[in-house]
């Protein structure tokens, strides 16, 4: 979602602000928190400082310089944690109101934003699985002969398929995987004999040696 502007009007009617959110929270300068608690800038200056003093605040954390266009200069901002400070600091009711609607705003957006990621993850993952049956299907074409491009398009479909895995993986949409009936262990020496055709297979394509299959020596 684009980071979206909303102006707040306090109580009395007597002040309005431009309210900008980002990073799952708020951001006010000071100018605007001037507006929002009637107070003169020295004083909202002040307590942000004394907070930043004693640890309440970080500067890294809470603070970020934004352009503004009615501005020459990058602008400092403060998110909704110091303007809550400042607020309790003054003993402003304003503060009490503003946190409310800003955390009611808030949540809002986070469920839409929850709820578009959604969307927008199901219809790539449409796309996604469309394209890699095409792809798998132009990989079994007869008209593919050329071996260096059978094995390019194997492994842009697989490298999709796993992609498509991986972000459904992180965003909880993978489901339980249908059950099936395991079949029955082959006993150990029908296990050898399996493996030594295959030995024997492999060998006559000159794609093992007499090393592949051999069981360990036990001590």
């Amino acid at each position: 979602m684009q980071n979206p502007i909303e102006i707040y009007q306090t109580q009395d009617g007597q002040a309005q602000v431009e309210v900008r959110f980002e990073n799952e929270t708020v951001w006010l300068s000071q100018a605007q928190m001037v507006q929002l608690f009637g107070r003169n800038q020295s004083v909202i200056s002040r307590h942000i400082a004394n907070a930043l003093e004693e640890g309440e605040l970080n500067e890294k954390s809470n603070m970020q310089k934004m352009h503004i266009a009615s501005a020459d200069r990058p602008v400092t901002f403060y998110d909704l944690e110091t303007i809550i400070s400042v607020g309790y600091r003054i003993k402003s009711p304003q503060g009490v109101a503003f946190r409310r609607w800003a955390t009611a705003r808030l949540k809002d957006y986070l469920v839409k934003g929850y709820a578009l990621n959604q969307q927008r993850l199901q219809q790539n993952a449409v796309e996604l699985e469309q394209a890699l049956a095409l792809i798998q299907k132009t990989a079994r074409s007869s008209e593919l002969t050329v071996e260096s491009g059978r094995g390019l398009v194997d492994i842009v479909s697989r490298y999709a398929q796993t992609f498509l895995w991986l972000q459904q993986y992180d965003e909880g949409l993978l489901s339980e995987p249908k059950t099936q009936t395991g079949g029955v262990l082959p006993t150990v020496n029908e296990a050898r004999s399996a493996l030594q055709l295959l030995k024997q297979q492999l060998i006559e394509k000159g794609e093992a040696s007499d090393l592949f299959g051999r069981e360990r020596e036990r001590g």
